[in-house]
């Protein structure tokens, strides 16, 4: 809902405008919509998009830049799974990466079988996930996350420094503050 004038606490030019995006189709979700006992399966874990996930993707992107609505974007936030931070850097992401050493790609090619190009992280809003965004917090194999430094791999270009991690001990930290504790084992 647009800010219009007098019918808002705050003046239109203090207000932000929050669009929320589910992940597009996941390989879980096929089978998971026959059977929810298929979510227990562990070759979905961490599921990433399926063909039609993508084209659901394309066809967002292609909506998010034929209305302009890229162009008000500001910041991009997902959570901490393949099918999602797919589905981000997808309909966000700048237009077609050439490998430069000075820019980083949002995502590498083929990350997460997905047979797609790099996506480049030129002209497009900075990406970050934040874990609390997540739907479920590992109930299921598809709703478990690989490692911070998997992702890191896979999108290089994905803000991950709010993730909070555990050290020996139990005690929380955030991923930008693990790179500077050694741990033991």
């Amino acid at each position: 809902m647009d800010c219009v004038a007098g019918s808002s606490l705050f003046p239109l030019h203090r207000c932000k405008t929050i669009h929320l995006v589910r992940h597009a189709q996941g390989i879980h979700n096929v089978e998971g919509d026959k059977n929810y006992n298929a979510y227990i399966n562990p070759d979905y874990f961490d599921a990433h998009l399926t063909p039609l996930g993508w084209q659901q993707v394309d066809n967002l992107r292609k909506h998010v830049r034929d209305s302009g609505l890229i162009n008000t974007i500001d910041l991009v936030i997902a959570s901490p799974m393949m099918r999602t931070l797919q589905t981000a850097v997808g309909v966000f992401g700048g237009e077609g990466y050439t490998d430069k050493t000075d820019v980083l790609p949002l995502m590498v090619a083929n990350a997460g079988n997905s047979y797609r190009a790099a996506i480049s992280s030129l002209n497009s809003p900075p990406v970050v996930a934040v874990e609390l965004c997540r739907e479920h917090l590992g109930v299921h194999p598809c709703d478990r996350r690989r490692s911070v430094s998997e992702y890191q791999f896979l999108f290089p270009a994905v803000d991950f420094s709010l993730i909070v991690m555990r050290i020996p001990g139990g005690r929380p930290i955030l991923e930008r503050q693990r790179k500077n504790w050694q741990l033991e084992g």
